[in-house]
């Protein structure tokens, strides 16, 4: 990946847009729905053979990729929109956190609960770290971090007041040694877990919320979503931003930017915005390869599947849909499948 951004654009408007409509009609795309309220969240899970999805209308919900059927819905605990949703590694748990204040852990073979934390505001955001130890947790009004045992809920750090404002996104490192955290107050904190403190503060010179923050895999560069329409690559390894600044992605969407996820390889990066809209860049080039439409509200989350075989992403509309980026030239016209949500048990 360079740090150096070249132009993003190298065609005219109408040129551009004539491309756009020509890739976006060669994607098929699944449309899931079971949700009765809009989808907050979305990931790839095991091995990218389901997806797990949450909702306003306060449930959590794992999908099998293939039939595209709901295997098991998990509600009746949260009273509230959850607003986020997290996989343990290399288990069958997750972890889900809500707006009506608590912190749930859940069996996805089961469907069981295995603990709850109740904690002191609204839930905004979770991260599950890499070695399945810890997990951690934004807390709204009181602009806090919660680090808590994955194993049992209990508190084991609470950073009061790590922001000025509202924490919109917070992210463990690859390495599961640093904390990511992104704010309404235009700032980037990375909290250390072995020096107990902060050890970087940038202001991100983005002109509105930062919504949104994902690291590559080798935890050199943190991307960062805002809304003002872009997205940033900040090169954590050396550290080059502090002379240069981030390299910003631009013209990509023409709302504001709620999501990102870079694939495995940090090759691409796929976002969403409330222009409705789900983008795929190359990050060789820092160029736009793809816009997929078809959302009819907002889009909230975004992933890709490891292979880079699928993107997945959650609106406000309700439904998740499953794009099928590796056949997008097989097919000549866009095809959509709806399917009735109905629980079974594979």
């Amino acid at each position: 990946m360079t740090s150096n951004s070249p132009d993003v654009v190298t065609m005219d408007g109408e040129e551009q847009k004539t491309q756009r409509s020509a890739l976006v009609s060669k994607v098929p795309v699944k449309v899931l729905r079971a949700h009765t309220d809009a989808v907050t969240s979305v990931h790839f899970c095991f091995g990218g053979r389901c997806v797990v999805s949450c909702s306003s209308d306060h449930s959590t919900v794992l999908w099998d990729v293939r039939s595209c059927r709901p295997l098991r819905v998990f509600s009746g605990i949260h009273e509230n929109t959850v607003t986020e949703c997290a996989l343990i590694p290399n288990s069958n748990r997750i972890v889900t956190v809500s707006w009506d204040k608590k912190m749930v852990a859940w069996d996805l073979e089961t469907g069981q609960t295995l603990w709850q934390s109740g904690l002191a505001g609204l839930l905004t955001s979770c991260s599950v770290s890499s070695d399945s130890r810890l997990v951690v947790c934004t807390v709204d009004p009181e602009n806090s971090v919660y680090i808590s045992d994955a194993g049992s809920g209990q508190t084991l750090h609470h950073l009061s007041n790590h922001h000025r404002s509202t924490i919109t996104r917070c992210r463990f490192d690859p390495q599961a040694q640093r904390v990511a955290t992104v704010s309404t107050d235009r700032s980037i904190k990375l909290w250390d877990l072995r020096a107990r403190k902060t050890t970087l503060s940038i202001a991100s010179n983005h002109h509105n919320v930062v919504s949104n923050c994902c690291y590559t895999d080798n935890g050199h560069f943190l991307c960062t979503a805002s809304w003002d329409k872009t997205l940033k690559l900040w090169d954590l390894h050396t550290g080059r931003f502090r002379s240069h600044g981030a390299t910003t992605l631009q013209r990509g969407h023409e709302g504001s930017v709620s999501s990102c996820s870079f694939s495995a390889d940090a090759n691409l990066l796929v976002s969403g915005s409330y222009d409705r809209t789900v983008a795929l860049w190359d990050l060789s080039s820092l160029c736009q390869a793809l816009i997929l439409k078809g959302h009819s509200d907002w889009v909230t989350d975004v992933s890709i599947s490891a292979d880079k075989k699928l993107v997945t992403s959650a609106s406000k509309d309700r439904t998740v849909r499953l794009w099928d980026i590796e056949n997008m030239a097989e097919t000549p016209e866009g095809t959509e499948t709806s399917v009735a949500p109905r629980q079974e048990i594979c």
